[in-house]
């Protein structure tokens, strides 16, 4: 299992039908580390594959139903967050 998604968040997401988001977490293919997102082969990505940009800047397309790391988390509190900023 993906160390992003709790097992809180895998029940709702089950119980919502979130097909697409359960697809993406149970292909192994991404996972947390530490304060970065990185896939199983050790290449850090620069973004959630769950963020999107628009004109106006970036935006959660499961916002509603994020996982609790993203909850949690404080703009500015790790590095991933000054990238976003230098890109809009």
């Amino acid at each position: 299992m993906v160390a992003y998604a709790s097992e809180e968040d895998i029940r709702r997401w089950e119980t919502e039908g979130r097909r697409d988001i359960l697809a993406h977490i149970r292909s192994n293919e991404t996972l947390w580390a530490g304060d970065r997102i990185m896939t199983v082969r050790g290449t850090y990505l620069s973004t959630c594959v769950f963020l999107n940009r628009d004109r106006e800047g970036f935006f959660c397309t499961i916002y509603e139903t994020r996982p609790q790391v993203c909850r949690s988390y404080e703009p500015g509190s790790s590095d991933i967050c000054p990238q976003h900023e230098t890109n809009r």
